[in-house]
């Protein structure tokens, strides 16, 4: 099966990092099971069947603790459809299983670059993300 699209470009949006002091930085080192990395997807119409979607992953905890770390980056692939991609499920599929399923492991890597760079080498995801998987589930 062919694709029916084409990635033109991607890059980084946004990032964000917030180590408010140094026991914030000591409570993420000490409590990383209770983070979770959370995914956004965003898709933005452009103009000459072309369309940006933004993949926004936000690593922190869910707990309302006074000393917690954030990190959030915002990653954009600029993609062009093709004509014969005009029905609303395929462009659905397109852009929440196959553009994020084919850009996500340059995404992860660099945010995984960015936390060891803040000083936190032990970060890493137990389970990999499967798109196939969480289109299916938002589809049920």
């Amino acid at each position: 099966m062919s694709k029916n699209y084409k990635i033109l470009t991607s890059f980084i949006k946004k990032i964000s990092s917030e180590i408010p002091n140094v026991e914030s930085f000591l409570h993420l080192k000490d409590n990383i099971p209770k983070y979770s990395l959370n995914i956004d997807i965003m898709t933005l119409p452009l103009k000459n069947n072309m369309a940006e979607v933004d993949i926004k992953l936000m690593f922190n905890s869910k707990e309302n603790e006074k000393n917690k770390a954030y990190f959030e980056m915002i990653h954009a692939t600029i993609v062009r459809v093709e004509n014969v991609a005009n029905d609303k499920n395929e462009l659905k599929n397109i852009f929440l299983k196959e553009v994020p399923t084919e850009v996500y492991p340059k995404i992860e890597k660099t945010l995984f670059e960015i936390l060891q760079s803040c000083g936190y080498p032990q970060i890493k995801l137990e389970k990999k993300i499967n798109f196939g998987e969480l289109f299916e589930k938002k589809l049920a």
